[in-house]
Parts: C-alpha cells; sequence; structure tokens
C-alpha cells in the first residue's frame, strides 16, 4: 500500500476489503479524486491486484527475485503518484498504464545490469575508468583499490556518472532513488574517493 508521498508498503491495510469488488478505474479514479495519501484504501487494493502481476513480468524478464521485486515497488511507486498528480488521463487504462511502465522500468534496470557488469570486468581487469578531469590522480592502480573499499551504491552511481554520463535523473530512475538522494550520495562518494586517492598518492 502506498503511505506517503514516495514511499510503498507491501502489502494493503485491513480497510482495501470493501474495494474489492470494484473496477481497476474506479480505484484509480479514487485515488485521482483524493488528496495526496488520504485514498489508503484505494491505493492497497491496487498495489495488491497489480504488484504480484509485476512481480511476475520481472522475474520472467529480469530473471532475478530481487530485481523483480524492485520493479513492483518502483511501478506501483510511479502509478500512484501519477494518479495523485492526475497526470493519467483515463483511469479505466490503468491497466496498460501499468503495463507499459513496466515495460519500461524494466527495460531500463537491464540496461543499467549491462552497464554495471561492464564496468566491473574493466575495472577486475584494471582498466582505468573516466572520473572528473580535475582530479589528476585517476589511475587503475589506486581507482581499483578505491572503487572496491566503497558500497556497492556509491560505488554504481561513481561508475554510471563518470563512466556512462549518465544524470542524476537517469540514475535515480534505474536505481529507484530520487535525483536528490543521488546527488547527495554521488557527492559523499567523490569525496570519499578523493581522500582514498589522495592516502594512496606517491611519496
Amino acid at each position: 500500500m502506498v503511505q506517503a508521498a514516495g514511499t510503498v508498503a507491501c502489502m494493503p491495510g485491513p480497510d482495501s476489503a470493501p474495494f474489492v469488488d470494484r473496477p481497476d478505474g474506479d480505484l484509480a479514479r479514487e485515488v485521482a479524486s483524493s488528496p495526496p495519501g488520504q485514498a489508503a484504501a484505494a491505493e492497497g487494493e491496487l498495489y495488491r491486484r497489480f504488484a504480484r502481476r509485476i512481480r511476475l513480468f520481472g522475474v520472467k524478464h529480469l530473471h532475478h527475485d530481487m530485481a523483480a521485486d524492485d520493479l513492483a515497488q518502483q511501478v506501483m511507486l510511479i502509478a500512484i503518484e501519477r494518479l495523485r498528480a492526475g497526470e493519467i488521463r483515463n483511469p479505466d487504462e490503468i491497466g496498460s498504464f501499468i503495463l507499459s511502465t513496466s515495460r519500461m522500468v524494466a527495460t531500463g534496470l537491464r540496461r543499467t545490469e549491462r552497464r554495471r557488469e561492464l564496468l566491473h570486468m574493466r575495472v577486475e581487469a584494471g582498466e582505468p575508468v573516466d572520473m572528473p578531469r580535475d582530479e589528476r590522480l585517476f589511475d587503475a592502480d589506486r581507482v581499483k583499490p578505491c572503487l572496491a573499499s566503497m558500497r556497492e551504491r556509491e560505488r554504481t552511481i561513481l561508475l554510471l556518472t563518470y563512466y556512462v554520463e549518465r544524470s542524476a535523473t537517469e540514475i535515480g530512475e534505474a536505481m529507484g532513488m530520487t535525483a536528490g538522494a543521488v546527488r547527495v550520495a554521488r557527492h559523499r562518494a567523490v569525496a570519499a574517493m578523493r581522500d582514498c586517492l589522495e592516502a594512496r598518492r606517491p611519496a
């Protein structure tokens, strides 16, 4: 159930029972016509109906249970936020919107995973990875251990930013984060990278 803007819980609440027999379009209109966060029961029922379908779609196309769970969360968050904002013109087509969004998000997740695997292979092979031009210390011998010491999320954000040249918005959409959260994580990761590289500077 969607509880507040930007958050999705995994199970609908008990108040969703009266909505069980209502068509998908009615539930979507209920969400769209209510103040944000005030149609929790309808949101919960929409989540109950569609999250499992999205997850099955994710398992088939992403071949990973955790990725499928992430897909369901991201798609339902997008759908509920778009309904709350009145950006879905025909609520009766909510099922089609969710399916097309599932395809789009799954494609982005697959693309990101392929890039991540390629970048990790490059780092493991000792190949240099492009980073900000104002950093003259960046070479394979020092970059590799510094990247390896980072958490997976921060390492991926750095690589996607400076090698794949993706924006904070694009990275956030692919990783299930807001653009602001990506910028904060990137700022901290760059600072940590600089500290690590300075510590490894030749005497």
